[in-house]
Protein backbone atom coordinates (compact mmCIF):
# COMPACT_ATOMS: atom_id res chain seq x y z
CA UNK A 1 0.00 0.00 0.00
CA UNK A 2 1.20 3.37 -1.11
CA UNK A 3 2.08 5.31 2.53
CA UNK A 4 2.26 8.27 1.02
CA UNK A 5 -1.15 8.02 -0.49
CA UNK A 6 -2.45 7.36 3.21
CA UNK A 7 -0.55 10.19 4.28
CA UNK A 8 -2.79 12.74 2.27
CA UNK A 9 -6.02 10.92 3.07
CA UNK A 10 -5.34 12.41 6.54
CA UNK A 11 -4.80 15.75 5.63
CA UNK A 12 -6.22 19.04 4.82
CA UNK A 13 -6.93 20.36 1.27
CA UNK A 14 -4.24 23.07 2.03
CA UNK A 15 -1.55 20.95 3.23
CA UNK A 16 -2.26 17.98 0.55
CA UNK A 17 -1.44 21.25 -2.01
CA UNK A 18 1.27 21.46 0.15
CA UNK A 19 2.42 18.25 0.42
CA UNK A 20 2.26 17.60 -3.55
CA UNK A 21 4.95 20.93 -3.95
CA UNK A 22 6.78 18.97 -1.87
CA UNK A 23 6.95 15.78 -3.77
CA UNK A 24 7.23 17.81 -7.11
CA UNK A 25 10.72 19.60 -5.76
CA UNK A 26 11.66 16.29 -4.30
CA UNK A 27 11.71 14.76 -8.25
CA UNK A 28 12.90 18.18 -9.04
CA UNK A 29 16.21 17.87 -6.86
CA UNK A 30 16.51 14.41 -7.76
CA UNK A 31 16.33 15.13 -10.98
CA UNK A 32 19.24 18.17 -10.72
CA UNK A 33 21.14 16.06 -8.51
CA UNK A 34 21.60 13.47 -10.85
CA UNK A 35 22.25 15.65 -13.85
CA UNK A 36 25.29 17.12 -11.42
CA UNK A 37 26.33 13.39 -11.38
CA UNK A 38 26.18 12.89 -14.83
CA UNK A 39 28.47 16.23 -15.46
CA UNK A 40 31.18 15.27 -12.62
CA UNK A 41 31.49 11.76 -14.27
CA UNK A 42 31.74 13.71 -17.81
CA UNK A 43 34.43 15.71 -16.20
CA UNK A 44 36.33 12.96 -14.44
CA UNK A 45 36.43 11.01 -17.79
CA UNK A 46 37.58 14.08 -19.70
CA UNK A 47 40.44 14.51 -16.95
CA UNK A 48 41.48 10.76 -17.21
CA UNK A 49 41.65 11.29 -21.10
CA UNK A 50 43.82 14.94 -20.90
CA UNK A 51 47.38 14.40 -21.54
CA UNK A 52 49.77 15.88 -19.27
CA UNK A 53 51.65 19.00 -20.04
CA UNK A 54 54.92 17.45 -22.01
CA UNK A 55 57.77 18.29 -19.71
CA UNK A 56 59.68 19.66 -23.06
CA UNK A 57 57.03 22.43 -23.70
CA UNK A 58 57.74 23.22 -19.87
CA UNK A 59 61.96 22.85 -20.39
CA UNK A 60 60.81 25.39 -23.77
CA UNK A 61 59.17 28.21 -21.71
CA UNK A 62 61.99 27.77 -19.91
CA UNK A 63 65.06 28.36 -21.68
CA UNK A 64 63.27 31.17 -23.85
CA UNK A 65 63.24 32.80 -20.65
CA UNK A 66 66.75 31.73 -20.20
CA UNK A 67 67.39 33.39 -23.84
CA UNK A 68 66.04 36.60 -22.79
CA UNK A 69 67.88 36.84 -19.60
CA UNK A 70 71.26 36.03 -21.27
CA UNK A 71 70.33 39.27 -24.19
CA UNK A 72 69.94 41.46 -20.96
CA UNK A 73 72.61 40.54 -19.24
CA UNK A 74 74.75 40.98 -22.18
CA UNK A 75 73.69 44.61 -22.67
CA UNK A 76 73.75 45.70 -18.86
CA UNK A 77 74.54 43.07 -16.83
CA UNK A 78 72.58 43.89 -13.47
CA UNK A 79 69.59 44.20 -15.38
CA UNK A 80 70.04 40.88 -16.15
CA UNK A 81 70.50 39.37 -12.91
CA UNK A 82 67.61 41.17 -12.12
CA UNK A 83 65.65 39.45 -14.70
CA UNK A 84 67.03 35.94 -13.90
CA UNK A 85 65.97 36.28 -10.45
CA UNK A 86 62.24 37.93 -10.98
CA UNK A 87 61.71 35.30 -13.48
CA UNK A 88 62.77 32.77 -10.78
CA UNK A 89 65.59 31.03 -13.00
CA UNK A 90 68.14 31.95 -10.31
CA UNK A 91 68.27 32.96 -6.86
CA UNK A 92 68.98 35.74 -4.92
CA UNK A 93 72.03 34.45 -3.32
CA UNK A 94 75.87 34.72 -3.99
CA UNK A 95 76.11 31.22 -4.72
CA UNK A 96 73.52 30.96 -7.39
CA UNK A 97 74.79 33.78 -9.09
CA UNK A 98 77.80 32.89 -9.63
CA UNK A 99 77.42 29.57 -10.71
CA UNK A 100 75.00 31.31 -13.05
CA UNK A 101 78.09 33.67 -14.03
CA UNK A 102 80.27 30.60 -14.01
CA UNK A 103 78.51 28.05 -16.03
CA UNK A 104 75.92 29.63 -18.53
CA UNK A 105 76.71 29.43 -22.39
CA UNK A 106 76.81 32.65 -24.22
CA UNK A 107 77.61 35.65 -21.51
CA UNK A 108 79.04 38.68 -22.38
CA UNK A 109 82.88 37.66 -20.67
CA UNK A 110 83.50 41.57 -20.09
CA UNK A 111 79.60 42.11 -18.78
CA UNK A 112 80.98 38.72 -16.28
CA UNK A 113 84.10 41.32 -15.33
CA UNK A 114 82.15 43.98 -14.86
CA UNK A 115 79.26 42.33 -12.70
CA UNK A 116 82.15 40.58 -10.59
CA UNK A 117 84.31 43.65 -9.91
CA UNK A 118 81.18 46.05 -8.53
CA UNK A 119 81.84 46.48 -5.03
CA UNK A 120 78.43 45.53 -4.23
CA UNK A 121 79.12 41.89 -5.55
CA UNK A 122 81.99 41.57 -3.48
CA UNK A 123 80.08 38.06 -2.20
CA UNK A 124 79.19 37.27 -5.75
CA UNK A 125 83.23 37.46 -6.55
CA UNK A 126 84.11 35.08 -3.53
CA UNK A 127 81.93 31.89 -4.55
CA UNK A 128 82.94 32.62 -8.53
CA UNK A 129 86.21 32.10 -7.56
CA UNK A 130 86.12 29.48 -5.25
CA UNK A 131 84.23 27.29 -8.02
CA UNK A 132 88.21 27.07 -9.66
CA UNK A 133 90.47 24.64 -8.16
CA UNK A 134 93.97 25.79 -8.46
CA UNK A 135 95.40 23.12 -7.18
CA UNK A 136 98.80 21.73 -7.99
CA UNK A 137 98.92 24.40 -10.86
CA UNK A 138 101.61 26.95 -11.42
CA UNK A 139 100.44 30.24 -11.03
CA UNK A 140 100.27 31.36 -14.34
CA UNK A 141 98.57 28.22 -16.22
CA UNK A 142 96.08 29.41 -13.13
CA UNK A 143 95.78 32.51 -14.17
CA UNK A 144 94.99 31.37 -17.65
CA UNK A 145 91.92 29.49 -15.69
CA UNK A 146 90.93 32.61 -14.17
CA UNK A 147 91.39 35.06 -16.67
CA UNK A 148 90.15 33.20 -19.46
CA UNK A 149 85.96 32.91 -17.63
CA UNK A 150 85.74 36.98 -18.12
CA UNK A 151 87.48 40.03 -19.39
CA UNK A 152 89.31 42.23 -16.59
CA UNK A 153 87.53 45.52 -16.05
CA UNK A 154 89.02 49.12 -16.89
CA UNK A 155 89.04 49.81 -13.59
CA UNK A 156 92.38 49.59 -11.23
CA UNK A 157 89.48 49.31 -7.76
CA UNK A 158 87.84 46.52 -9.61
CA UNK A 159 90.84 44.86 -11.04
CA UNK A 160 92.60 45.34 -7.75
CA UNK A 161 89.49 43.43 -5.78
CA UNK A 162 89.38 40.87 -8.00
CA UNK A 163 93.36 40.11 -8.28
CA UNK A 164 93.23 39.91 -4.62
CA UNK A 165 90.13 37.72 -4.59
CA UNK A 166 92.22 35.16 -6.40
CA UNK A 167 95.17 35.34 -4.76
CA UNK A 168 93.60 34.17 -1.64
CA UNK A 169 92.49 31.42 -3.22
CA UNK A 170 95.25 30.51 -5.37
CA UNK A 171 96.98 30.42 -1.74
CA UNK A 172 94.16 28.34 -0.21
CA UNK A 173 94.32 25.89 -3.08
CA UNK A 174 98.47 25.25 -2.46
CA UNK A 175 99.37 26.06 0.93
CA UNK A 176 103.06 26.87 1.76
CA UNK A 177 103.90 28.11 -1.88
CA UNK A 178 103.99 32.14 -0.96
CA UNK A 179 105.08 33.23 2.61
CA UNK A 180 101.35 35.44 2.65
CA UNK A 181 98.79 36.38 0.00
CA UNK A 182 100.60 39.82 -1.11
CA UNK A 183 103.67 37.83 -2.65
CA UNK A 184 100.81 35.93 -4.64
CA UNK A 185 98.67 39.49 -5.81
CA UNK A 186 102.65 41.13 -6.36
CA UNK A 187 103.83 38.48 -8.31
CA UNK A 188 100.15 37.59 -10.26
CA UNK A 189 100.29 41.15 -11.42
CA UNK A 190 104.45 41.38 -12.65
CA UNK A 191 102.90 38.11 -15.05
CA UNK A 192 100.31 40.02 -16.58
CA UNK A 193 102.35 42.89 -17.31
CA UNK A 194 105.07 40.55 -18.90
CA UNK A 195 102.79 39.20 -20.87
CA UNK A 196 101.70 42.70 -22.07
CA UNK A 197 105.14 43.92 -22.26
CA UNK A 198 106.74 40.52 -24.15
CA UNK A 199 103.87 40.21 -27.00
CA UNK A 200 102.06 43.66 -27.09
CA UNK A 201 103.66 44.91 -30.71
CA UNK A 202 103.90 48.67 -29.30
CA UNK A 203 106.06 47.38 -26.66
CA UNK A 204 109.88 47.55 -28.36
CA UNK A 205 111.56 47.09 -25.19
CA UNK A 206 111.10 43.61 -24.31
CA UNK A 207 112.08 42.77 -21.29
CA UNK A 208 115.01 39.64 -20.47
CA UNK A 209 114.01 36.67 -17.96
CA UNK A 210 117.02 38.30 -16.02
CA UNK A 211 115.20 41.88 -15.60
CA UNK A 212 112.12 39.66 -14.67
CA UNK A 213 113.94 37.89 -11.88
CA UNK A 214 115.33 41.78 -11.00
CA UNK A 215 111.70 43.25 -11.06
CA UNK A 216 110.85 40.79 -8.39
CA UNK A 217 112.85 40.34 -6.04
CA UNK A 218 112.03 40.56 -2.01
CA UNK A 219 108.44 40.34 -2.71
CA UNK A 220 108.10 36.99 -0.60
CA UNK A 221 108.05 38.52 2.62
CA UNK A 222 111.04 40.43 2.17
CA UNK A 223 112.87 37.45 0.62
CA UNK A 224 113.51 36.55 -3.07
CA UNK A 225 111.45 33.71 -4.30
CA UNK A 226 113.23 30.46 -6.44
CA UNK A 227 115.31 31.12 -9.38
CA UNK A 228 113.92 28.37 -11.11
CA UNK A 229 110.20 29.34 -10.13
CA UNK A 230 110.59 33.04 -12.35
CA UNK A 231 112.51 31.43 -14.98
CA UNK A 232 109.30 28.84 -15.51
CA UNK A 233 107.12 31.40 -15.41
CA UNK A 234 108.91 33.78 -17.55
CA UNK A 235 109.12 30.42 -20.38
CA UNK A 236 105.96 29.75 -19.99
CA UNK A 237 104.76 33.48 -20.94
CA UNK A 238 107.50 33.67 -23.42
CA UNK A 239 106.20 30.76 -25.64
CA UNK A 240 102.12 31.31 -25.04
CA UNK A 241 100.52 34.75 -24.17
CA UNK A 242 97.67 34.73 -22.62
CA UNK A 243 94.28 33.85 -24.47
CA UNK A 244 92.04 36.60 -24.07
CA UNK A 245 88.44 35.53 -23.96
CA UNK A 246 86.75 37.37 -27.53
CA UNK A 247 82.86 38.62 -26.87
CA UNK A 248 81.16 37.47 -29.69
CA UNK A 249 79.72 40.58 -31.20
CA UNK A 250 77.94 38.73 -34.25
CA UNK A 251 74.60 38.36 -32.19
CA UNK A 252 73.78 41.64 -32.32
CA UNK A 253 73.28 41.93 -28.94
CA UNK A 254 72.79 45.51 -28.53
CA UNK A 255 70.63 46.14 -31.72
CA UNK A 256 68.15 43.69 -30.24
CA UNK A 257 68.02 44.61 -26.42
CA UNK A 258 64.95 46.90 -26.13
CA UNK A 259 62.89 45.81 -29.00
CA UNK A 260 59.90 47.68 -30.72
CA UNK A 261 58.13 44.80 -30.51
CA UNK A 262 59.24 41.29 -30.57
CA UNK A 263 57.35 37.66 -30.54
CA UNK A 264 56.38 34.62 -32.43
CA UNK A 265 54.47 34.80 -35.93
CA UNK A 266 53.94 32.82 -38.64
CA UNK A 267 55.70 33.71 -41.85
CA UNK A 268 54.69 31.98 -45.20
CA UNK A 269 57.98 31.01 -47.75
CA UNK A 270 58.85 32.99 -50.38
CA UNK A 271 59.41 30.05 -53.25
CA UNK A 272 57.24 27.44 -51.88
CA UNK A 273 54.31 29.21 -49.84
CA UNK A 274 54.29 26.66 -46.75
CA UNK A 275 54.44 28.43 -43.25
CA UNK A 276 56.90 28.47 -40.27
CA UNK A 277 56.78 30.09 -37.11
CA UNK A 278 59.42 32.57 -36.29
CA UNK A 279 60.45 34.84 -33.46
CA UNK A 280 60.63 38.13 -34.22
CA UNK A 281 62.50 41.47 -33.34
CA UNK A 282 61.33 44.65 -33.91
CA UNK A 283 63.81 47.39 -34.19
CA UNK A 284 65.61 50.10 -35.54
CA UNK A 285 63.62 50.34 -38.31
CA UNK A 286 64.39 46.56 -39.61
CA UNK A 287 61.92 43.33 -38.58
CA UNK A 288 64.48 40.43 -37.83
CA UNK A 289 63.12 37.02 -37.58
CA UNK A 290 64.71 34.20 -35.97
CA UNK A 291 64.43 30.03 -36.13
CA UNK A 292 64.25 29.90 -32.40
CA UNK A 293 64.00 32.93 -29.46
CA UNK A 294 67.60 31.25 -28.02
CA UNK A 295 69.07 32.18 -31.33
CA UNK A 296 72.01 34.42 -32.47
CA UNK A 297 71.91 35.18 -35.74
CA UNK A 298 68.76 35.53 -37.31
CA UNK A 299 67.53 34.00 -40.15
CA UNK A 300 66.71 37.34 -42.22
CA UNK A 301 66.73 41.00 -42.33
CA UNK A 302 63.66 42.81 -43.65
CA UNK A 303 64.89 46.50 -43.68
CA UNK A 304 61.15 48.41 -43.55
CA UNK A 305 62.36 51.13 -45.94
CA UNK A 306 59.86 51.98 -48.91
CA UNK A 307 57.47 49.46 -48.15
CA UNK A 308 54.10 49.77 -46.56
CA UNK A 309 51.68 46.65 -45.10
CA UNK A 310 48.17 45.83 -45.62
CA UNK A 311 45.94 43.26 -43.72
CA UNK A 312 45.38 40.45 -46.22
CA UNK A 313 42.86 37.33 -46.30
CA UNK A 314 44.66 33.91 -46.69
CA UNK A 315 43.04 30.32 -46.73
CA UNK A 316 45.49 28.67 -44.42
CA UNK A 317 46.14 30.99 -42.03
CA UNK A 318 44.01 33.72 -40.03
CA UNK A 319 44.75 36.86 -38.95
CA UNK A 320 47.46 38.06 -41.68
CA UNK A 321 49.03 40.90 -42.95
CA UNK A 322 51.63 41.51 -45.83
CA UNK A 323 54.49 44.07 -46.26
CA UNK A 324 55.24 44.78 -49.55
CA UNK A 325 57.66 47.66 -51.66
CA UNK A 326 56.39 50.41 -52.90
CA UNK A 327 60.05 51.74 -53.99
CA UNK A 328 59.20 51.79 -57.59
CA UNK A 329 61.77 49.96 -58.84
CA UNK A 330 61.58 47.73 -61.99
CA UNK A 331 61.91 44.59 -60.26
CA UNK A 332 59.80 45.71 -57.03
CA UNK A 333 61.94 43.95 -55.05
CA UNK A 334 62.59 44.26 -50.99
CA UNK A 335 65.91 45.12 -50.00
CA UNK A 336 66.56 42.36 -47.65
CA UNK A 337 68.57 39.64 -47.18
CA UNK A 338 67.79 35.44 -45.69
CA UNK A 339 70.89 33.30 -44.97
CA UNK A 340 71.52 30.62 -47.02
CA UNK A 341 72.35 26.72 -46.55
CA UNK A 342 75.68 27.37 -45.14
CA UNK A 343 74.42 30.31 -43.14
CA UNK A 344 75.69 33.43 -45.64
CA UNK A 345 73.59 36.28 -45.85
CA UNK A 346 72.14 36.63 -49.39
CA UNK A 347 69.81 39.07 -50.81
CA UNK A 348 66.12 38.08 -51.07
CA UNK A 349 64.13 38.22 -54.06
CA UNK A 350 60.86 38.94 -52.21
CA UNK A 351 58.27 41.65 -53.56
CA UNK A 352 56.19 40.81 -50.51
CA UNK A 353 56.38 39.44 -46.85
CA UNK A 354 53.38 38.02 -45.79
CA UNK A 355 53.10 36.90 -41.71
CA UNK A 356 49.74 35.27 -39.75
CA UNK A 357 49.22 36.26 -35.77
CA UNK A 358 47.77 34.02 -33.40
CA UNK A 359 45.09 36.53 -32.68
CA UNK A 360 43.12 39.38 -34.26
CA UNK A 361 44.01 42.15 -31.67
CA UNK A 362 48.11 40.81 -32.34
CA UNK A 363 47.58 41.20 -35.86
CA UNK A 364 46.49 45.21 -35.02
CA UNK A 365 49.43 45.60 -32.68
CA UNK A 366 52.12 43.87 -35.24
CA UNK A 367 50.75 46.56 -38.05
CA UNK A 368 50.89 49.54 -36.05
CA UNK A 369 54.40 48.95 -34.57
CA UNK A 370 55.61 48.23 -38.20
CA UNK A 371 53.81 51.13 -40.08
CA UNK A 372 55.43 53.58 -37.24
CA UNK A 373 58.99 51.82 -38.15
CA UNK A 374 58.60 52.19 -41.40
CA UNK A 375 61.06 54.55 -43.36
CA UNK A 376 61.20 56.14 -47.10
CA UNK A 377 64.12 57.18 -49.04
CA UNK A 378 63.66 60.53 -50.67
CA UNK A 379 65.68 58.76 -53.79
CA UNK A 380 63.27 56.36 -54.51
CA UNK A 381 60.23 58.76 -53.97
CA UNK A 382 62.15 61.06 -57.05
CA UNK A 383 62.20 58.29 -59.02
CA UNK A 384 58.61 57.24 -58.49
CA UNK A 385 57.52 60.38 -59.05
CA UNK A 386 59.45 60.61 -62.53
CA UNK A 387 58.12 57.30 -63.53
CA UNK A 388 54.40 58.37 -62.18
CA UNK A 389 55.06 61.65 -64.86
CA UNK A 390 56.95 59.74 -67.88
CA UNK A 391 53.95 57.33 -67.84
CA UNK A 392 51.23 60.31 -67.73
CA UNK A 393 53.38 62.06 -70.49
CA UNK A 394 53.19 59.34 -72.93
CA UNK A 395 49.18 59.03 -72.39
Amino acid sequence: MDTDSNLGADLTAEEQELLADIRKRKIELLKEIQEIKNEIQSVTLQLDHLEPVPVDAKATTRSKSIAVGRRRFNVDCNKGIEYMIANNLIEDTPESKSEYLFNADGLNKTMIGEYLGELGNVPVLHKFVERHNFTDLLLVDALRQFLWTFRLPGEAQKIDRMMETFALRYCECNPGMFSNTDTCFVLSFAIIMLNTSLHNPNVKDKPSVERFILMNRGINDGSDLPEELLRNLYANIRAEPFAIPDDDGSDLTHTFFNPDKEGYLWKQGGRYKSWRRRWFILTENCLYYFENIQDKEPKGIIPLENVSIKEVEDSKKPNCFEIYSVSGQSDGYIKACKADSDGKMVEGKHTAYRMSAQYSSEKEEWMKSIRASISRDPFYEILSNRKKNATQQKI
